[in-house]
């Protein structure tokens, strides 16, 4: 009965879900922040855009001053200096620093976003032409394939190119261990709203992580150029509760029963007793 109850609740779940993580029309800048990698890279995002303006703001008014300055009217006998010790020292040691302020928060960021020690679970993410398979090693090994949902299928409230017929389901505020790979060729597990971005290369595992801090459906697509499809494969991430995502893997062991890796056989000994059991 429970088992029945927990399917039941499938599509009423499905419906109550947020959209959170999803492209904007005419909006500028990141997507919302649905974990702790977004936010660090939209303020590492923010630091060097401040950056850039200060640049571009002093480099333009150093333009407008030569420009204003220096003309052959108000100058007509140019200077012969060819060379300025101090000049040269700024604008090699200062390019540096500026360089060095970027770079110290890029690696710290490029580390954080590689792996996390403290993974709650793992799943397996592998790009095919053209779709993704999701695995829970840690919840019996079932997997599933997601597709996107056709134009014409598309029910209310679901978002053309975007919505797939089997999100990954994931539990909100645990953090994910990501393990990605290729089957074919090269693919990019890319959901921006939770920071993540990691190609799938056949023959290669590489791992990443995220959080969704909130019950949600976030939703991103490859973004590599993968085939003549690469566009049409979109990914949905749906965060829900952790009491709720027990239920689902419940329901999931069963939907996907012919994908669990069978058990293991064990090869009796030649002096063990035989058994056999006869049907009444």
């Amino acid at each position: 009965m429970a088992l029945v109850a927990s399917l039941a609740a499938l599509p009423a779940l499905a419906s109550e879900t947020t959209n959170l993580g999803v492209p904007t029309p005419w909006a500028m800048g990141l997507q919302a922040s649905g974990g702790p990698i977004t936010t660090a890279v939209r303020d590492f995002n923010e630091m060097v855009f401040w950056i850039i303006v200060v640049i571009t703001i002093f480099v333009g008014a150093l333009l407008a001053w030569v420009m204003f300055r220096y003309s052959a009217k108000r100058n007509p006998v140019p200077s012969q200096t060819s060379h300025h010790t101090g000049l040269e020292i700024a604008w090699t040691v200062i390019p540096v620093l500026i360089l060095i302020v970027i770079a110290i928060p890029s690696f710290r960021l490029i580390y954080y976003q590689d792996r996390t020690r403290d993974a709650d679970m793992t799943i397996n993410v592998q790009g095919r032409q053209w779709y993704w398979n999701y695995a829970y090693p840690d919840h019996g090994g079932f997997n599933f394939d997601s597709r996107p949902i056709p134009v014409e299928d598309l029910r209310p409230g679901q978002l053309r190119n975007l919505a797939v017929d089997e999100p990954l389901v994931v539990p909100a505020g645990r953090n994910i261990r990501v393990i990605s790979t290729g089957v074919d060729v090269i693919h990019s597990f890319f959901v921006p709203s939770l920071g993540v971005q990691r190609y799938s290369i056949p023959g290669r595992s590489i791992e990443t992580w995220f959080r969704a801090d909130r019950p949600g459906s976030y939703f991103g697509q490859c973004n590599q150029i993968c085939g003549v499809n690469h566009w049409f494969m979109p990914i949905e991430v749906r965060a829900i509760p952790a009491e709720e995502f027990d239920a689902w893997v419940a329901s999931a062991r069963t939907r996907y029963a012919s994908t669990m890796p069978a058990a293991p056989v064990v090869a009796a000994s030649p002096d063990a007793p035989i058994s056999i059991a006869v049907a009444r």
